[in-house]
């Protein structure tokens, strides 16, 4: 048996030592085809270009000369073809540059036959003839290289034109990075695109042929020519194309039940990635503003090798700082919520994802400030990032008093212990909800930045509230929502035709939020969020790029405003608007002080809050943020149902309860 393995290792180790050296032989080889091949163009070429000079009847006196004027030519094209390195030709991936070099080779070619012809004293042919040669040649060689391409590509279209998963495609954008990304589909046959044509705005290339496809039109024509043709899916090939832009192209074509697919990246990347950085169009390509990120070095020079302390570690928000932070090489991280399941997920991900941290998990209630005391003096974070709140607005207004035990006296029992603790930086995430509030959970994070503000001007700790818009795609967010409601087929529920709301990504959002801690820039920052987005049209826009017709396939209902909300946010109040600065697109805004009196007021919020008292919390809300509405929060009936169908926003914030 022994004996029989050691015959069997030793015929696999005989195989692969052929092979390795078949591999190698193979380009040698592959090389000296080529350029016997163009030696057999050359003198097919010769031999023709003198049929066609005499009318096929080539004289005895030119006879002589041919027979010399042969293996000559064949050498004058093999040394051009050697030294413009015609023999490494890549017969798939051939281009207008290498067509540039066949062109350049023959024209050398034809120079080298003429000087050895001229210093071996022999006699030149024909003018006529040698033109007609170099012609011939060029076509032969041109056709060696370039046919086997040719015939690849077609015979790929027709395979992916048979498929059962063929999507007939229309390219909107024929400009460089449409003739790219169609040169790059037609090459692969690992997927189902067969592009039919292109559509674009330019009127001037309607009924061209940019990379051996039609440009059928513009967006104008979509609807007859998504019918005409038979679309399944329209190819956004504009790199870095206007949001504004891709919402008029969804708008434009919410009849016609299309996949979208984009090109977000920028030419550079399509050049060196191709067809692979595309991807499918996705809510954060509708936003009405430029996101604003921090550079990686920025970030690493403020984060690397310190300790921070996350509250809402468990949330969407939470989970984003933990991973922006270790991402930037974080010394410690120390996770605290209340929900301990998500806890526990999350900590097993980041260390898998970051094996090299120090990552550390607490279960625990900011309302509790003897743990809170005792965390931080055990663990001595440098910064701390509060994440932790109740943010559902409708929620809240039903538990007024949980919202203020919560986002109030929470906010204040940890905030004070990081200011015992020493601690360098506190950052508050906040909302827009928060200026002129409607709501008891804006007003409750109202009342919260002004307790972090006062202690900004007492404590060395630097204490900031950084107030941004509904996060897009987090895990109370209307877009899951919607989501949710088309896979079900409808109705989509939209509180009002006329609300708006500010958009920005999870990923800017804790962008922003370590800009604002680590560059100090001041006790409130709120970022230049854009326009806001008709919550209407947000809905329908996703119901199209689901591939379905709004409001005929899936239904949409008005529902109706809920108790605290409101048609439009705000970001900055009348007196912050006339304090505030800009700094690189963070608005930085300067405060008052508290009144006299808020500390008393404060104390009896939460007294009435710990006893219960819904009016009473409500009248003490009104007293500390006097623009805070008093829309009958109190009066709101705990059996009327909240949710069932609708979440909170019609506005996409944050509904994670932690």
């Amino acid at each position: 048996m022994t004996e029989h393995r050691s015959r069997s290792r030793s015929q696999l180790e005989v195989r692969r030592i052929l092979r390795s050296l078949r591999r190698t032989a193979a380009g040698p080889t592959r090389h000296l085809a080529i350029l016997a091949l163009d030696a057999l163009i050359a003198a097919a070429s010769l031999w023709l270009a003198y049929l066609l000079r005499f009318e096929g009847r080539i004289p005895a006196s030119e006879l002589a000369g041919l027979w010399i004027q042969v293996p000559v030519l064949m050498a004058a094209r093999l040394t051009a073809n050697l030294l413009l390195q015609l023999h490494r030709w890549s017969f798939r991936y051939s281009g207008l540059t290498d067509g540039a070099r066949v062109a350049v080779a023959g024209l050398l070619g034809t120079g080298l036959l003429t000087l050895a012809l001229f210093l071996l004293s022999q006699p030149l042919p024909p003018r006529s003839v040698v033109v007609l040669e170099l012609l011939v040649t060029l076509l032969g060689m041109t056709t060696l290289r370039f046919f086997p391409r040719l015939a690849w590509t077609v015979r790929t279209d027709r395979l992916r034109a048979r498929r059962d998963d063929t999507v007939r495609t229309l390219v909107l954008g024929a400009g460089d990075a449409g003739e790219l990304l169609l040169r790059d589909l037609r090459r692969s046959s690992e997927h189902g695109i067969h592009v039919v044509g292109f559509v674009d705005d330019d009127a001037t290339k309607w009924g061209t042929i940019v990379g051996g496809r039609l440009v059928l039109g513009g967006r104008e024509h979509l609807p007859k020519l998504a019918e005409k043709h038979d679309i399944a899916q329209l190819l956004i090939a504009i790199p870095k194309l206007p949001p504004a832009r891709v919402r008029d192209i969804l708008a434009q074509c919410a009849d016609l039940k299309l996949k979208f697919k984009i090109l977000p990246a920028s030419y550079g990347m399509l050049q060196q990635q191709g067809a692979a950085v595309i991807q499918d169009l996705r809510p954060e390509d509708l936003l009405a503003r430029e996101p604003v990120l921090v550079s990686r070095r920025e970030a690493e020079a403020w984060i690397a090798g310190r300790t921070a302390l996350v509250t809402g570690a468990a949330g969407s928000i939470g989970s984003e700082i933990c991973e922006q932070l270790l991402g930037c090489g974080l010394g410690t991280l120390v996770r605290l919520d209340m929900d301990e399941n998500g806890l526990y997920l999350g900590h097993r991900d980041l260390e898998r994802r970051f094996p090299e941290a120090k990552i550390l998990t607490e279960v625990a209630d900011i309302r509790d400030r003897a743990r809170m005391r005792s965390l931080l003096a055990r663990h001595r974070p440098q910064d701390v990032f509060h994440a932790a709140a109740h943010k559902h607005v409708p929620l809240m207004e039903q538990a007024p008093c949980e919202a203020v035990k919560n986002n109030v006296n929470g906010t204040r029992i940890l905030a004070q212990a990081a200011r015992e603790a020493e601690v360098r930086r506190f950052v508050l995430i906040s909302t827009d909800k928060a200026v002129r509030p409607t709501s008891v959970m804006g007003v409750s994070k109202r009342v919260a930045e002004m307790i972090v503000r006062d202690l900004a001007r007492t404590s060395e700790t630097r204490f900031s509230a950084v107030r941004f818009g509904n996060v897009l795609d987090s895990a109370g967010s209307v877009v899951r929502l919607f989501r949710e409601q088309i896979a079900r087929g409808g109705p989509v529920t939209v509180t009002h035709p006329e609300v708006c709301r500010y958009f920005m990504t999870l990923e800017e959002a804790v962008a922003l939020v370590l800009k604002a801690g680590y560059g100090d820039l001041g006790d409130l920052c709120v970022l230049e969020m854009g326009e806001q987005i008709p919550i209407l049209d947000l809905a329908k826009h996703m119901i199209t790029l689901s591939g379905k017709v709004p409001e005929v396939e899936v239904p949409i209902e008005i529902v109706g405003l809920r108790q605290g909300e409101k048609l439009r946010e705000e970001l900055l109040t009348e007196e912050e608007e006339r304090t505030h600065r800009i700094h690189r697109k963070i608005h930085v805004a300067e405060s008052r002080a508290v009144p006299q009196d808020f500390h008393q007021r404060l104390e009896r919020l939460l007294e009435r809050a710990a006893k219960e008292d819904a009016a009473g919390v409500l009248e003490e809300l009104h007293h500390l943020v006097p623009t805070f509405q008093l829309s009958g929060g109190a009066s709101r009936s705990l059996n009327r149902p909240l949710l069932g169908e609708v979440v909170d926003e019609a506005a996409g914030s944050e509904a994670t309860v932690h």
